[in-house]
């Protein structure tokens, strides 16, 4: 199938479902393309298996084959995170450094610890046949938030800046402490010369910041010497994918680096804010960015909709589906209690006690496309069985959080707003 072919089908998909969930549904348009595409991707292939004509199975199977993993890690992954943390609210984020530095590091690396602890004991009751080390891989795919679900969804649904500014930050942050984990936990799995852990992290990170900041520098004194605003757009597209390709390809994090790129171009537009107005007044250079990063996202929906038709079930499908959901939120809650410690009540974003920060810190965290590439990732080196129980509980996952938490967490969000305020008032009472 061609990427012409393939984009076709796909702004099909994204046009015909945002048109009646407009009309009819109104659910959150993000949330409204993954739940119709797996439906519409259930029923193709229950129609592929009735009709049992061979062009419409190859078309199906075409349709969930198609390289969810390229076109996310090595295509559009990027520009969906240099767009998201050139929003990111500065302020905010000195305000809640600390509660996000611990919620991206201690978090996501104690959720993996205990998400793989907790499976490891499922697998040795239910007979899976997965050692510690692959439990605890499964937890590093599982546990690092996304932020492409996490801009792409909360910040449309009312939640407060401050909030926001927090979940949205976690999530920018954290894929870097969850890929690092990944890798370290991979060549343990292998046997491979990869398992110094400090030596990573460091790698990962800084070399990533260094490379981002210097090359950013570099192209943002280009688009100061220029007045058009259309080259803005290009010069900022080849910082971002430029720096992705060189920390891919130095061993670094692509994506802390795609983060910090974008925060970079943020803070130092900002700065010449008066000039922009005047040979940008229209806010193109804006512009574009809202209108990429809103189709990079329906078409990641889409495709995390189609996968569905290459997922082959396992047969401990009735094992893993509570299982997922479960140790997922046992996983994610100890995490942040753990985190929220080491922050301090004074600290602790909002006003929250440790229970409401803790259960708004667990409900709002969104899983999506990075943790199913990461899974896909493990086909190449995992038993066919065990690859199988990966995609599964990684799916169950994303869909879980993503519909069940997505289209909750706004009432979530009040009801703890409500409790906090009651709190509040009994206090100085």
């Amino acid at each position: 199938m061609s990427i012409l072919y393939f984009l076709i089908i796909i702004l099909i998909f994204i046009v015909m479902i945002g048109i009646l969930n407009e009309r009819f549904f109104h659910i959150q348009s993000d949330i409204a393309l993954i739940l119709f595409s797996f439906i519409i991707s259930l029923v193709l292939l229950i129609v592929s298996k009735i009709v049992g004509i061979e062009s419409v199975s190859n078309f199906v199977n075409n349709l969930g084959d198609f390289g969810f993993e390229e076109y996310l890690m090595d295509g559009v992954l990027c520009f969906m995170l240099f767009s998201g943390a050139s929003k990111v609210n500065i302020r905010k984020f000195r305000e809640n450094v600390r509660a996000i530095s611990l919620l991206a590091l201690i978090t996501t690396g104690i959720s993996s610890v205990f998400y793989g602890g907790v499976f490891y004991l499922v697998s040795m009751i239910f007979g899976l046949n997965m050692d510690i080390l692959t439990c605890i891989l499964l937890g590093c795919v599982v546990s690092p938030t996304d932020p492409i679900a996490a801009t792409g969804i909360l910040n449309k649904i009312g939640l407060s800046k401050n909030v926001c500014s927090v979940i949205e930050n976690e999530s920018l942050f954290n894929d870097g402490t969850g890929v690092t984990l990944f890798i370290f936990v991979r060549s343990l799995v292998v046997h491979s010369d990869d398992s110094n852990f400090a030596v990573l992290m460091i790698k990962e990170v800084l070399g990533a910041v260094v490379v981002a900041l210097a090359v950013s520098f570099v192209f943002f004194k280009l688009m100061e010497v220029t007045r058009d605003p259309i080259k803005y757009i290009l010069i900022s597209l080849l910082d971002v994918s430029l720096v992705y390709l060189i920390c891919e390809h130095l061993g670094f994090s692509g994506v802390i680096a795609s983060v910090v790129c974008g925060m970079y171009f943020s803070v130092a537009y900002s700065k010449i804010e008066r000039r922009v107005m005047v040979v940008d007044p229209k806010d193109l250079y804006k512009d574009f960015w809202e209108i990429v990063e809103s189709l990079l996202n329906a078409i990641l929906f889409v495709m995390i909709g189609l996968m569905v038709l290459g997922i082959v079930v396992s047969k401990y499908i009735l094992i893993i589906l509570p299982a997922a959901v479960l140790i997922n939120i046992l996983a994610r809650s100890f995490g942040v209690f753990v985190s929220s410690i080491l922050t301090g009540k004074k600290n602790i974003p909002g006003n929250y006690n440790t229970f409401e920060y803790v259960t708004l810190m667990t409900w709002s965290a969104l899983k999506g496309g990075l943790s199913l590439a990461l899974a896909i990732g493990t086909r190449e080196f995992l038993p066919e069985d065990i690859y199988h129980i990966f995609i599964n509980v990684t799916y169950i996952t994303i869909f879980f959080t993503v519909l069940v938490q997505g289209l909750t967490v706004k009432k979530v969000y009040f009801a703890l707003e409500k409790h906090k305020n009651a709190r509040m008032r009994r206090m100085r009472g």
